[in-house]
């Protein structure tokens, strides 16, 4: 089965980079620590402290093959790719709701670098597939659980 490709900017894929050194050297050594001194409450049968410190090295090491996995996979998107006036991978896209009027600018991001509260939006989420490829002007609608939104692209800039 072939691995997904997982689509990052220079500046997501250097964190993600950032993230996976701080867990292994920081994070690791951290949570040895707390283990160690775990043990030295003596029965860990009945050890909250020990449990706890178990329980976070398994998220930390899962983390780690995660990104692992993730940076394996990676293709830089580039800030400019395609057209200029078309939305892409990279591309800052300024978005007024049809219904109530209100603006929102998003940049269009892969998947793992999506963070809507950052106004980074994935190109596989409802509203990044309905303008992917599409110019300013463009009427968009996107199916979402209250109903259809409406988008216009106003603006397509990187």
């Amino acid at each position: 089965m072939q691995e997904k490709e997982v689509l990052l900017t220079a500046e997501g894929l250097a964190k993600l980079e950032k993230e996976l050194e701080h867990l292994k050297t920081v994070r690791r050594r951290e949570v040895a620590a707390r283990i160690k001194q775990a043990l030295e409450f003596g029965d860990i049968s009945e050890n909250s402290e020990y449990d706890d410190a178990k329980n976070e090295q398994a998220f930390i090491e899962g983390r780690i093959l995660q990104l692992e996995k993730m940076l394996r996979h990676a293709r830089i998107i580039e800030e400019a790719e395609g057209p200029t006036d078309v939305v892409t991978l990279g591309a800052r896209v300024r978005l007024k709701d049809l219904q109530f009027g209100d603006e929102v600018e998003y940049q269009v991001v892969g998947s793992a670098e999506a963070d809507p509260f950052n106004n980074r939006i994935s190109n596989e989420s409802p509203v990044g597939q309905a303008i992917m490829g599409k110019r300013p002007g463009t009427i968009v609608e996107v199916k979402a659980p209250a109903g259809v939104l409406k988008y216009e692209i106003l603006e397509v800039t990187r």
